[in-house]
């Protein structure tokens, strides 16, 4: 396990393992979805998508990239492998488990949040 480092909000004193305090991720979650995203986008990731969401990851717990690589690493995301803006649906088998690293790198690599 790495060593908690302070926060990266300005002026926040507060040690994690993630880059912010869960605060202060809630927070710049909830301003991304209130100003960046799409509103279209944010409609598609309503109450059932969370019902969706968590039912996939009671059913698979470990992230699939990781166990590839052989390692066990518990799943926080779950990703749909065809975007919903590219047609993708919430079917399972567009589904797939991944930890918070592997889901931010897929979104990076494809240009969504962070692209």
């Amino acid at each position: 396990m790495k060593p908690k480092t302070p926060c990266r909000y300005p002026g926040c004193p507060e040690l994690t393992v993630e880059r912010y305090c869960e605060e202060h991720r809630k927070k710049l979650d909830a301003d991304y979805n209130r100003y960046q995203r799409d509103p279209d986008t944010a409609k598609r990731y309503g109450p059932a998508w969370r019902k969706i969401r968590n039912r996939y990851l009671q059913a698979h717990p470990l992230c699939a990239l990781c166990e590839k690589n052989g390692k066990l690493q518990p799943a926080q995301e779950v990703h749909h492998i065809v975007p919903l803006g590219n047609g993708g649906t919430h079917a399972d088998e567009n589904l797939m488990s991944l930890c918070t690293r592997c889901h931010s790198t897929i979104s990076a690599r494809e240009g969504g949040r962070w692209g």
